[in-house]
């Protein structure tokens, strides 16, 4: 059997972007778990403010129809979100709306949430994690009827988590990211 793919989300674009940090970490714990890591930029798939007047005159951009198809080529999706005033970033949740809205032939439109589970993860210079983005990124997932795993990681304090390899460093921390890889791998296998 081919090796499982999972495909990781940075939500943000920001250079030196601690939630970029916690994606690279997590693609190398998927890797050492024996999965096909793909870890992209959402800056590669630029989109216009999802607006219904604009897909009903043109149509679905191309870069969300990518998208959509690059998760669609992923057997789990793990998504890791900045918290900006206790919710995602516009950027991560602009992405969802318009690839919620991609339906290809023979299939109803958000399909591609229904089919692969999902994975959220956060990191803040706070105590708390970015636990309020998480929540919100579970309960959008959640209204496109995505599987969202139980598993999640708040990563606090992530302005000393890390090492020089963008590794995270406290044995807490990479025990919970751990947990979540497996889980996802787990639920991922299970859906194939």
């Amino acid at each position: 059997m081919a090796a499982l793919k999972i495909l990781v989300i940075p939500g943000s674009t920001r250079s030196g972007s601690r939630n970029v940090r916690l994606a690279a970490a997590a693609a190398y714990h998927f890797a050492q778990a024996g999965a096909d890591v793909t870890r992209i930029s959402l800056a590669d798939f630029p989109l216009p403010i999802y607006d219904g007047d604009l897909q009903a005159t043109s149509g679905v951009p191309k870069h969300a129809i990518d998208l959509k198809r690059m998760m669609g080529s992923h057997h789990g999706v793990l998504i890791v979100t900045p918290e900006y005033n206790g919710a995602i970033p516009p950027l991560l949740k602009n992405a969802i709306d318009w690839v919620s809205r991609v339906q290809d032939p023979n299939e109803r439109r958000g399909q591609i949430f229904r089919t692969r589970p999902f994975a959220i993860a956060a990191a803040s210079e706070g105590r708390l994690g970015g636990a309020r983005a998480l929540a919100s990124l579970r309960l959008i997932l959640s209204a496109c009827q995505a599987l969202v795993i139980p598993n999640q990681l708040a990563l606090s304090f992530a302005d000393q988590a890390y090492d020089d390899l963008d590794r995270l460093k406290q044995p807490g921390d990479i025990e919970a990211l751990d947990a979540l890889v497996r889980q996802l791998i787990d639920v991922s296998q299970r859906m194939t």
